[in-house]
Order: C-alpha cells, then sequence, then structure tokens
C-alpha cells in the first residue's frame, strides 16, 4: 500500500445537526456518521460510529498494520458526556510482509461506549472523528460530528436496530468449545493454544491481536491445528523502551468459520 497522503489532505467536514443521527461526513471513498439513541436509566447512550465505505475501498481495525490509521472519536468535554471505549466486528487480514494491515472493506459500524455525566435534561452532543480510509493511498479523514438528544426523546426503532445489529457483530465472549487454553510471552514472541470450533488444518482460524502502544504484531504461524485445538506462535516487535507484556495488556480476536471470540490474553 502506498506510504499515507499528506496531511494537508485531511478532509475536515463541520455538519450541521440532526437529532440521533449526524450528517453524512462525506470524503473521497465514503463517509461517516454518528449515530445514537436516548441515554438508558443508568447513563449509558447507546451509540455508533457508522462507516459507509465506496466499492474498492477500505478502513482500519483497532490495530491497523504499519501504515494504517486506527478509528478515533472523542467529544466535547462541556458536553457532560465521556467516550469509555469503542468495540469493533472481526476485521480482515489485507497483504502481506510489512505491507499487510488489517480492516474492513465493506460498510461497517464500530459500536461506542457512551456516558452522560448529566440525570437529566437535553443533550447536544460534538464529536470529532479521526480515521483513515484507503484504496490505492490511505485517506486521512477528519471531521466533527454533532447531534442532540432532547430530553424525553422516544427511542427511534431504525435508529436502535442499527446499533443492535453493530452489537451483534461483535466477537463473542469466550466459551467452553472456543477460548484460550495458554498464553506465554518471551522477548520475541507470543505462544498461544486455543480451544476452536470448525478448524481443520486447510482451514485454520484467523487471529488479531492488539496491544499497548509502541507494540506490534507479526502474521501469526500455526504450529499445528487437531480435534478443535490450535497451537500458534506469533511475532512481537518490543519498543525500544519497552519490556515483557503485562497480563491483559494484549486483545486477542479469533474468527473460526462463522464465528469469532474475544478476549485480554492472561499470560502464564
Amino acid at each position: 500500500m502506498a506510504a499515507l497522503a499528506s496531511l494537508a489532505a485531511y478532509f475536515f467536514i463541520v455538519p450541521t445537526v440532526q437529532a440521533a443521527q449526524s450528517e453524512w461526513a462525506h470524503s473521497e471513498g465514503g463517509a461517516i456518521r454518528i449515530v445514537a439513541d436516548r441515554p438508558q436509566p443508568d447513563g449509558t447512550i447507546p451509540a455508533i460510529l457508522d462507516i459507509r465505505l465506496e466499492p474498492g475501498w477500505k478502513t482500519y481495525w483497532l490495530e491497523p498494520g504499519a501504515s494504517g490509521i486506527p478509528p478515533q472519536v472523542s467529544i466535547d468535554p462541556k458536553d457532560g458526556v465521556s467516550v469509555l471505549g469503542m468495540r469493533f466486528p472481526p476485521p480482515k487480514r489485507f497483504g502481506e510482509g510489512v505491507d499487510h494491515y488489517t480492516g474492513y472493506d465493506k460498510s461497517v459500524a464500530f459500536p461506542l461506549l457512551l456516558k452522560s455525566e448529566r440525570k437529566s435534561g437535553d443533550l447536544s452532543l460534538n464529536f470529532s472523528v479521526f480515521l483513515g480510509i484507503c484504496k490505492d493511498i490511505c485517506i486521512p479523514v477528519q471531521a466533527n460530528l454533532s447531534l442532540s438528544l432532547p430530553e424525553g426523546t422516544a427511542e427511534n426503532p431504525l435508529d436502535r436496530a442499527r446499533i443492535d445489529d453493530a452489537v451483534a457483530a461483535l466477537p463473542a465472549q469466550p466459551s467452553e468449545t472456543f477460548k484460550v487454553k495458554a498464553a506465554s510471552f518471551d522477548a520475541a514472541r507470543l505462544r498461544l493454544s486455543l480451544v476452536t470450533p470448525d478448524a481443520s488444518a486447510e482451514k485454520p482460524p484467523e487471529l488479531f491481536l492488539a496491544g499497548p502502544p509502541g507494540y506490534s504484531f507479526g502474521k501469526p504461524e500455526i504450529i499445528s491445528v487437531a480435534n478443535g485445538a490450535l497451537t500458534a506462535d506469533v511475532p512481537v516487535r518490543v519498543p525500544a523502551k519497552g519490556g515483557a507484556l503485562k497480563s491483559g495488556s494484549v486483545l486477542l480476536v479469533v474468527r473460526s468459520g462463522k464465528r469469532s471470540m474475544e478476549t485480554p490474553l492472561a499470560f502464564d
């Protein structure tokens, strides 16, 4: 994949306010918006970052690869709402070697974890979004997106369905038939032992990892696949001032057939 376009090529858009949905912010290759539902009794606000891609274009996962841009969402602190995090459906791997990257080649929605600090009153939410959309080059896209949630707003079934669909597409939590049996780390690699469904030597599961800033992971090498059990080694590039990865600091996503699973790694 070619080098990133110049920062001067940022697309910077300031759409107008629309209740429950922001306006679409358009750039070459796609468009983005925020969709949100009314606040829940515990103060959480169901929401998604909705990304619409043109054919042939891609966007990135949490750990995008050497030249990718992971999506980032923040909100004006004066709005009284915090962005606690963002979740991702299972991605795909594109390219090989140093040019490989991880992301999505179809339109996708990322659930947002929002929390209101206010017990009542209207909410006017002003988001800043930064991500990359790529084809032959990667285009950094930056947009300001705004929407309003007046107090007493009725639930919008279409918006809620979009949010629920995005949540349903997330990887599942570990289970007895799909889990990490063991994980260990040394100076240059992770070794993983997994229980996986639908695993075969012809089509082994795909593994995706994301860790602390500065750490990067190479393409997993499948050591063995037999009777639903898999062993794999993953190269790890440690930053100059880095050190041993801490237990719980690496997120693993596994795609096996039509199923996927997500878990933080606890090292032996």
